[in-house]
Formats: C-alpha cells, structure tokens, sequence
C-alpha cells in the first residue's frame, strides 16, 4: 500500500478516504503560519504527510512523518528551506510568511485502508505603511483650483483604496472642486504595492482651519481596517466663524469602559488655542486645549456635549453621546452537579441600552431556545453558555457560562443470546451511570474475573461489556458496575451449551425505540384492518347463508310431497296384485 501511495497520486482518488471542508488560515506578512491537520489522529496511523497545489492543481509534498519512528523529513522544495516545522500533532508552521505563500495546503494522515486529507488555504496579508500627505502645496487661494498634495501608502498587499476627508468627512471628487488622481505601482521582488493618489481643490473661506487627511483601507487578517494619515491644514487668513466638535470614537459606538475624545475646531486663521468643555449637568465650562478627554465612561455620560470658544461663548457646537452598556446575569452559573430525573430551572437575564441578542451554546453547538430542565438525563450534561452581544456596538459582548453534571447510581441489565451454531453463548451487561461506572465479570463457584471480549463506547451515560463462553454444565454470571456513588450487582443463569433456553433480547437503544414504536403503530393499524375486512366479510356470509336456508326449506317441502305421492302409488299397486 505505502508502494503504491508514494508512487501513485492518481490511486488515491480508488482509496477510502475522509475529506473535509475548506478551511482558510489568515496570516500577516512575516509571521508564522500555523496550520492545524483538523484530522483526529487514528490509533493505525502509519505516517502524515503534507503538501500544497500548483496552479495547474499538480501536488508538491514538502513533509513527511512517521508514526512509528517519530522522524520527521522536509522535502527539498528550495522556497520552504529551513522554514518549516512538523510538529507530532501533525500541525505545519511556516515561517517568516510571504506573498508567495498563498496557495492550498493539503494535511493526508494515511493508515493501512484509509487516507485521511484536511485541505487549508492560506492567505497572506501586509499591512501598509501609514500613509502620507506629501508634497503639500505652501498655501491655498479660494476659488482657485490647485494641487493640494499626494497622499502616499508603500508595502500593501493586497493593494488597498486611498481616501481622501476634509474635516472627517470623505472628499467626493466634484468638477471644478476637487480632482482625484490614483496611481499604482506594484514591487517585483516582493510583490508589495505602494499606493498614491493627489488631490486638486478649490479651497473656500470653510476651509479655513479645516483638516485634511486621507486614509489607505486595506483587508488584514481579522478584516478590513483603515489607517489614517496626520492632518494636513492649509494657510488661509480668515477670522473663526464657526466652531465644530468631533466625538471620537465614532457617536454610535461607544460603550462603557471606552475612553471618548472630544476635539473643538475653529476655523479662523490662527486658529484658537483654547476652548470651553461643557458636560451633561454641569453649567459652568471647563477650559481646555482643543481636545478633552474622559476615561472610562459610564453609562451615566449619555448626554449633549457642547464647546465654545473662550472669548464668545455665544458660537457653541454640541453633540450628543450615547454610552451603550450590557449586563448579563446567569443563574446557575460555574459548575452544578445535579442527580439524574432532577429538575433545574435556568435563567439568563439581560440589561441593555438597546436590544441585544442572545445566544445559547451546548459545548460550542448553538441552541434554538434556551434550556430548560424538568427531569435531567444523562445527555443533559455539558457546558451551557449564554452570550448576548449589541450588533451595532463593536465589541460590546458579555458570556455566563454553566457546567452542568448529572449523577446517577449504576443500573444493569443483562441479556443472554445463543449463537446459531450453537456451540456458544453471548452475554451482554448493559450499564448505565455516572460519573461512568466500572464493569466487573464474576462466574458462581470460581469467583475469578472473566475477561470482557468487547465494550461499547460510553455516550449519554451508557455502555455495556459483552463475553463469549461455552458453558459444559449450568453456570451462573455476575456483572458488577460500581461508581463514586453505588456498587450494583446482577447475576444471570446461563444453562450448559447442550441445554437449549430461552434468548433474552437486547436492550433497545434510544434512538431505535422510537422506530420500534412507528412499526408497531404500522403493525397495529394493518391487524385493525384486517379485522374489519374479516368483520365485513363475515357479515356477508352470514346474509348469504340465512337466504340460502329458506330456500333449501322450500325445496325440501317439494321433494317430500314428491315422495309421499310415490308411496301412495306403490302402495294401491300392491292392493291391485
């Protein structure tokens, strides 16, 4: 096998293989690339290999593992010397990430009659230099169109949008106003992009003190962000005639905790050095610089907040703040053990500024409705976590969580089958219990431990232990299971191979219990159909036969007279003679 899957990448499509879904591993440029296997490691595994795909969809391996002789090999790929590292569990890194690196890697953990394959796409990402307003013009004149500046970002990938704001808001291009330019330039060697876009604009007395800046959107790893450029303001002599607030960071996104920056702007020429800070409830400004700062708003600053100028307090701008805020209350919550048929009420309490949403997890599944107990089973158990989180607010997220266990005594069953050939005996001891019990075998006389030839798997609590024997006379079996909270015994007799018995049949499991009741549902409907079809025919006959019997009364009556007449006649001949 090994022979042939080395040299044969085409046999592999006629093996029995699990595959998987596409999985994407974002990285930054530079950093280790950390790609998971995503496959459980099987108990037969013989060795693990890892490759990516050319264009053309052709394989090229690049490391080996071995299961047995913990050895690792790097294939001699020269864009992956002495930058990879196969860890045992199958985990790949790549270091030091490039552009090139984006391709699709394929984990294959292959067995003896399996080959597992785990596929990942990599895509590497490089943030841009912060990009910068460069050759500034030395001065604007109003109603005049000209060169203001370039705005330039170096080192994307992939390449981003260069945007253009005045005062905060995004420069649209306007005849006559304002004139874009972009130009891109991609580096060879490193595939890197340098962005550069120049604005043209007729400047106005607004612009006074108004700043300029552009900003380079590019997607990273964890999305799309944004990186801003320093303020760019241009020389115009005009008096203030209007004061302007900003509220960073943006009005519909603060929550508790935040810091919020409030910046006052006035737009004469030179500009004002100090303005007045008005907050919610307080009458009285407080003079500052330009910016004012509060750290680790509570949800009491929702309000207006206003600044004016020092020496005219009459020309004021303000803007309203919300701080959103979320609380949530679990009860349980930590770690609750309860004993099985137990009832347990639940309830996850929300408090918000808006409506929130919320969420129920079952060991990381996700809930249509949140849990509720009135009699615990065993598959109740498990870690419960109650997140809610306001959409609109980045961030703003809270999450309780609830382990739940439920206990339970061991219960045993046990069920005895002869194999068709007769010439052995199958006992099973099904057990049910937790935390999960221990399974013990005794035989009447011996007393010594009989060894289990199969065990099932321990799901919702249950699991049986299943022996072969072939009894030469009458014997009895005892199973013991025993936990933390009982020991419980059952014995069953068992007749010597010679001796036919009675099977006892195996114990139903949950999920077929409810097939067994639709076919018996099915059985009893067709037996009540049956039924009344007899009922109707028997009704029939029953009509048929008493039609019949008055019939035949009549024709016997005829048959009679028939035979009286006939005797008469014998009977005067013989007078005659």
């Amino acid at each position: 096998f090994m022979k042939r899957y080395l040299n044969s990448s085409v046999s592999l499509l006629f093996l029995s293989f699990k595959g998987l879904g596409w999985y994407t591993v974002n990285s930054a440029y530079g950093d280790t690339i950390i790609m998971p296997c995503r496959v459980d490691v099987p108990q037969n595994l013989m060795f693990g290999k890892w490759k990516y795909e050319k264009p053309d969809g052709s394989p090229v391996f690049i490391a080996f593992r071995s299961s047995t002789k913990k050895s690792v090999q790097y294939d001699d790929v020269p864009e992956y010397k002495d930058r990879l590292n196969l860890s045992e569990n199958y985990t790949l890194s790549i270091s030091n990430a490039r552009i090139s690196d984006e391709k699709r890697f394929v984990c294959m953990l292959v067995t003896e009659d399996n080959v597992f394959e785990a596929p990942t796409v990599v895509k590497v990402f490089k943030q841009p230099s912060k990009p910068e307003i460069v050759s500034k013009a030395p001065f604007l004149e109003t109603d005049k169109l000209k060169k203001l500046g370039e705005c330039i970002s170096k080192d994307s990938y992939p390449d981003g949008n260069i945007t253009w704001y005045r005062n905060g808001k995004v420069l649209q291009p306007l005849e006559g106003v304002g004139n874009k330019f972009r130009r891109l330039q991609m580096d060879q060697i490193t595939q890197l992009y340098t962005m550069t876009s120049s604005l043209e604009y007729k400047t106005t007395k607004a612009d006074i003190q108004m700043p300029f800046t552009c900003s380079v959107t590019y997607y990273g790893p964890s999305g799309q962000k944004t990186v801003y450029s320093e303020q760019a303001v241009f020389d115009i002599y005009y008096p203030t005639e209007q004061v302007t607030i900003q509220v960073l960071p943006s009005k519909n996104a603060i929550k508790e905790g935040d810091n919020i920056t409030l910046k006052c702007l006035g737009n004469g020429n030179p500009p004002p050095e100090e303005f007045l800070f008005y907050l919610p409830g307080q009458p009285e400004g407080i003079r500052s610089s330009n910016t004012y700062t509060l750290t680790d708003v509570k949800r009491n600053a929702t309000g207006d907040y206003k600044c004016s100028l020092v020496d005219k307090k009459s020309m004021i701008a303000s803007a309203a703040i919300t701080v959103h805020y979320l609380d949530l209350s679990l009860n349980p919550s930590g770690e609750v053990t309860k004993q099985i048929g137990d009832a347990l009420p639940v309830s996850c309490t929300i408090s918000a500024s808006r409506n929130a949403t919320v969420v129920w997890m079952k060991d990381n599944i996700k809930l249509r409705s949140s849990p509720s107990f009135s009699s615990l089973h065993y598959q109740d158990a498990g870690n419960y976590v109650c997140e809610t989180a306001l959409q609109e607010v980045e961030g703003l997220k809270k999450r309780e969580s609830l382990t739940l266990i439920v206990e339970g005594k061991p219960q045993i069953k046990m069920t005895k089958k002869t194999d068709p050939s007769g010439l052995s005996k199958t006992i099973i001891c099904h057990v049910e219990g937790f935390p999960k019990p221990a399974i013990q075998w005794t035989i009447t006389g011996s007393g010594s431990v009989i060894n289990q030839t199969e065990e099932s798997p321990y799901i919702n609590g249950r699991y049986y232990s299943k022996i072969i024997i072939s009894p030469e006379e009458n014997v009895t079996l005892t199973c013991t299971a025993e936990n933390q909270l009982e020991r419980t015994v059952n014995s069953l007799n068992v007749s010597a191979i010679s001796i036919p018995e009675h099977d006892e049949a195996d114990e139903i499991s949950d999920e077929n219990k409810e097939k067994v009741n639709d076919q018996a549902k099915l059985i009893v409907g067709i037996v009540v159909g049956l039924l009344l079809a007899a009922l109707v025919a028997g009704v029939v006959y029953w009509l048929y036969m008493k039609k019949s019997k008055t019939a035949s009364k009549h024709v016997n009556k005829d048959l009679g007279n028939m035979e009286e007449n006939k005797k008469l006649e014998e009977n005067n001949h013989k007078t005659e003679a």
